[in-house]
């Protein structure tokens, strides 16, 4: 029996459309205007970055549907016990719409949430010691936002909108609140995949050095590459990476030597190594490499690299594992190990806590998060009981 804040319900269709494109056209309808083998040993902790010692108290912040039958009425608040994992609830921040995917303002101040909407938005939310406060919302001038980041200075943050596959930069105020609009791209050529209406941005990033930002875009199986005018707030193409026709690209993420990065491909059901060159923003795929999840997709939802750079994790939806890949040639080559369940249903989202040792998944159709230890072994072992969370899509610890 999994611990817990408030129910959802279950039983949603297997295929992803139902938190994108199915989801979003539910939303408009309801609100007219209107986000294995066993796990290897972890006995041996993953050394932690220096400064950050085992808190008791830290928070965890969950994402959701709100305009989802059986979603949250907001954000979600808990908090997790950084030595033992265990997640515990502490309310719900509401004012916050289909906040399906979270990021964190460099300075630790201001949280980002998108709201996934056919009327896309990004809200900003400060987080003053008696607890989080809505600042305001923003227009992302396009449909269905489901990924943000705040570029590393600090003063701009970016949204990719899935729906109307488009990008999207806001200022970024000394209080942390979002300006007006700067600047919205669309990814108009090259011509979408088969199958695809058009494009599809689905994640938007900067490189390790901060020189360029990245767009995934599924509906193009394209990446783009972009130099950001710090000044202005506006985005000028440099590059692009063309994915196998039909990959149908999710998210990308680095390895820590900012010359590596790594993309799953949610349709092809496959992660590919890429080459990355800082000075021109170039991006070189490699070929395309097994989940270790068997014939048929499995939805690869997101990868993520150790500090050390020397494992890495891939949430598999359909599947409801993560693989475990071996990191070598400092960066340039993964090696699949093997595949440990997440003990929950449709892994929508991982993210790593500030010390690399714990690693939490949401489990978008089972209503939960797990919680695993992360050994410098590379092994996963569940560190709790999962955590009750109404449609989780996104947990951010912090």
């Amino acid at each position: 029996m999994a611990a817990g804040m408030n129910s959802g319900s279950e039983g949603s269709p297997a295929a992803d459309n139902w938190g994108r494109r199915g989801f979003i056209g539910a939303a408009t309808a309801a609100a007219a205007v209107v986000c294995a083998p066993a796990p290897a040993s972890a006995s041996a902790l993953s050394p932690r970055p220096a400064g950050r010692p085992p808190r008791r108290d830290r928070q965890l912040f969950l994402g959701t549907y709100t305009s989802q039958p059986g979603g949250g009425n907001g954000l979600g608040l808990a908090s997790y016990d950084e030595t033992t994992g265990r997640v515990t609830g502490t309310g719900t921040l509401t004012g916050v719409p289909d906040p399906s995917y979270l990021c964190l303002h460099p300075s630790g101040k201001t949280l980002y949430a998108v709201n996934e909407r056919e009327q896309g938005g990004v809200t900003a939310i400060a987080l003053p010691a008696a607890g989080p406060e809505v600042l305001g919302t923003r227009d992302t001038g396009g449909a269905g936002p489901c990924h943000l980041s705040v570029h590393p200075g600090g003063r701009w943050l970016l949204s990719a909108n899935y729906g109307s596959g488009s990008v999207a930069v806001h200022p970024v105020e000394s209080s942390g609140a979002l300006g007006e609009l700067s600047d919205l791209v669309t990814h108009s050529s090259p011509p979408p995949g088969p199958g695809q209406d058009g494009p599809h941005a689905h994640q938007i990033v900067t490189s390790p050095d901060g020189g360029h930002v990245l767009a995934v875009d599924l509906g193009n199986d394209t990446v783009y590459s972009y130099r950001l005018d710090t000044k202005k707030g506006k985005l000028s193409q440099v590059s692009y990476a063309a994915l196998r026709t039909g990959a149908g690209p999710r998210h990308l993420t680095f390895h820590p030597s900012g010359r590596f990065a790594y993309l799953a491909n949610e349709l092809d059901n496959t992660v590919v190594v890429c080459a990355y060159d800082p000075a021109s923003g170039r991006l070189t795929p490699g070929e395309p490499q097994s989940t270790g999840t068997g014939e048929g997709t499995s939805y690869p939802a997101q990868l993520l690299v150790t500090h050390e750079g020397t494992f890495a994790f891939l949430a598999n939806r359909g599947h409801n594992s993560l693989t475990r890949y071996a990191v070598e040639a400092d960066g340039a080559r993964l090696r699949l190990l093997d595949t440990v369940p997440v003990g929950g249903d449709f892994p929508r989202h991982i993210a790593f806590s500030p010390s690399g040792r714990l690693l939490f998944t949401a489990n978008q159709k089972s209503n939960s998060v797990s919680v695993f230890q992360v050994g410098s072994d590379g092994g996963l072992s569940p560190a709790s009981e999962p955590f009750t969370a109404p449609v989780a899509v996104c947990a951010l610890p912090i």
